[in-house]
């Protein structure tokens, strides 16, 4: 027999999760369907794990300064315990998730869920009539063929987090994306000899300025790291030592007891008949959509899954996108500028809007308030004083096109004042406001004030006459 329900949601990660929430908080009849671990990628093996560890990497990194600091005595990585503390943090937020959906009255289902026609779908042994339906099934890791012939020593993040490591400590990294360079750094830090392999320059296809990008690469070589570029594995096989041995583009070899392979996500889409539905894929393998998030009558993708900036940010951002659109058909539209993009590496980066040559490219004349840790009372006080504040507002008009962070608590502070650069008056909410002293965010205004004074830039405070 077919029920009927208001919305199913298919996918259980961060987008699914906040779709769910946000239709049953409207009153909605709202089932989640999830074929595989509660929490999706994000929690069980990617942003929540991960950042679990990166809170260990980082103490470990710090302790060179600890001594000036009247900290005495050395910390050791135990890298099986931090396993272990990951495996708990996720399994208590998991519950705690869990919890919430039956409270709301979610309907959960834990099946695979397949379309058979336009909002129809089965999944286990129920069938499924939908108002609306919100695909979001999320990504799952590439391994691209060269790596598949020692795969029982190829790790994806996904075995890195579900499973205790392997033993061995010499490890290759290979990717000069965010799994790269973060785990490069991570896993250094837990203890590991690390040999990082890549193509390109660590992160020399992302949105970050040029300047983030060198202080990266100087705080990684501080601690030690070297990215290997022009380094693309063309074959892997198991060594005589039970290992793996990388056979290079360039000739050479490396040998190592197991690698990470940090080399891309597709989207999951394979058991969803999607064409079923009437939705289309692109070249990529994303669901096609609309900027309303629409990938068919009724039905809308989300996240990994149709999104190619494939982070959980975007899928966050696309729920709330598809949700309002749910209660009122075209009154919410994409906004991937402003979702806040961050590192977790050898210095925290984070980044909102646009950078200088996409904001000269969209007819802007952008202009920068700019503003260094070197000399903030609090940064100085943590030991860290590298990092900076970088703003971007149209010269002419003081609208704000931009933020840029790098320095602890980036992802934090550029996460909350993407909302104000997305409004024409950001500058002057920036000016206007009263700042916490000492703290990294009064920075903000310091780069608001040169700028403005720099540029004549006009930043009429709230409720000024006009």
């Amino acid at each position: 027999m077919k029920r009927n329900i208001d919305v199913v949601v298919i996918g259980s990660g961060p987008g699914g999760y906040r779709a769910a929430v946000m239709a049953r908080q409207q009153g909605l009849s709202v089932a989640i369907i999830e074929g595989g671990s509660w929490g999706g990628t994000c929690l069980n093996r990617g942003c929540v794990p991960k950042k679990a560890w990166y809170d260990v990497a980082r103490l470990m990194a710090g302790q060179r300064g600890f001594a000036a600091r009247g900290i005495a005595g050395t910390l050791t990585a135990d890298a099986a315990a931090a396993w272990e503390h990951q495996h708990r943090v996720s399994a208590q937020v998991r519950a705690g998730y869990v919890d919430y959906l039956d409270r709301l009255g979610i309907e959960r289902i834990e099946a695979l869920a397949r379309f058979t026609a336009v909002r129809q779908l089965v999944a286990g042994t129920q069938s499924l009539s939908a108002g609306a339906v919100i695909v979001a099934t999320g990504s799952c890791p590439l391994l691209p063929p060269a790596l598949r012939m020692a795969d029982a020593r190829i790790l994806t993040t996904d075995d890195l987090f579900d499973r205790p490591l392997p033993p061995g400590r010499r490890i290759a990294v290979l990717g000069s994306g965010a799994v790269g360079t973060e785990m490069a750094f991570i896993l250094h830090h837990l203890g590991f000899s690390v040999s990082w392999l890549m193509g390109q320059p660590p992160m020399s296809r992302s949105e970050f300025s040029a300047p983030a990008q060198r202080l990266l690469l100087e705080r990684l070589a501080a601690s030690d790291i070297t990215p290997r570029t022009g380094a693309r594995v063309r074959q892997a096989s198991v060594s005589g030592d039970g290992g793996v041995l990388l056979s290079l583009d360039d000739g050479s070899q490396v040998s190592a007891d197991w690698v990470l392979a940090g080399t891309g996500r597709v989207p999951n889409t394979e058991s969803l008949n999607a064409a079923a539905a009437g939705m289309m894929l692109s070249d990529s393998g994303h669901i096609v959509t609309d900027a309303c998030c629409n990938a068919a009558e009724g039905t809308y993708a989300i996240g990994d899954v149709s999104n190619p900036a494939m982070t959980a940010n975007h899928a966050l951002a696309d729920a709330a996108v598809a949700v309002r659109n749910i209660l009122q058909p075209g009154s919410a539209k994409r906004a991937d500028v402003w979702v806040p993009e961050a590192l977790y590496s050898a210095i925290e980066l984070a980044r909102t809007g646009l950078g200088e040559d996409a904001a000269e490219a969209g007819g802007w004349e952008p202009a920068t308030g700019f503003a260094a840790f070197a000399l903030n009372p609090q940064a100085l006080a943590e030991g860290e004083p590298d990092g900076f504040l970088r703003l971007l507002a149209d010269m002419d008009s003081g609208r704000p096109l931009g933020v840029e962070m790098a320095g602890p608590g980036a992802g934090e502070l550029v996460g909350l004042l993407g909302p104000v650069f997305g409004s024409p008056g950001g500058l002057s909410t920036l000016a206007a406001a009263a700042y916490n002293h000492p703290s990294r965010g009064e920075e903000c205004f310091n780069a608001v004030e040169a700028m403005a004074a720099r540029w004549g830039l006009d930043l009429r405070l709230p409720g000024s006459a006009d």
